[in-house]
């Protein structure tokens, strides 16, 4: 029985102390991204990918890309760019100020049965990615068929 408890406060223990490392490690990345300051305008993405999965077809194809200004200056879209004709993309017209966040906009016609994998151009100020290139995914359902209707005789 003494052996059973012996055991049982070893693996608590090794089990705190594994989850205070793993604390300590987020905390980490968490302070490696924000000392990824710039000098100049920046530009972080929270996603540089869009997943949509599988939706129907006719769904809601808007999405958002939000970033964050890491920068020291302000930074400025000058131009979004889909891929094809049916990715529209939408910027920020005002500048981003230092520390803000901001949201380029896309629209993906859903009318396109299949898979797709489209890309938007962002060209900005940006120190060292003054072109930046985003992804969206996702698979398109076909209608479902409609159900017979019984006819009258």
């Amino acid at each position: 029985m003494k052996k059973i408890i012996l055991l049982t406060a070893l693996a608590l223990v090794g089990f705190t102390a594994n989850a205070q490392t793993a604390k300590s490690a987020v905390k980490k990345t968490a302070a490696k991204i924000e000392a990824a300051k710039v000098d100049g305008p920046g530009m972080v993405f929270e996603n540089e990918t869009i997943d949509y999965g599988t939706i129907q077809k006719g769904a809601d194809g808007k999405r958002e890309f939000v970033f964050v200004n890491n920068g020291n200056k302000p930074l400025i879209i000058e131009s979004t760019q889909g891929s094809c004709g049916c990715t529209v993309p939408t910027k920020p017209e005002k500048p981003i100020q230092p520390g803000e966040k901001g949201v380029i906009k896309v629209h993906y016609a859903t009318d396109r049965v299949g898979a797709f994998t489209k890309t938007v151009t962002v060209k900005s100020n940006a120190v060292g990615q003054e072109t930046k290139v985003l992804t969206i995914k996702g698979t398109i359902l076909p209608d479902a068929p409609a159900e017979a209707t019984p006819t009258k005789s």
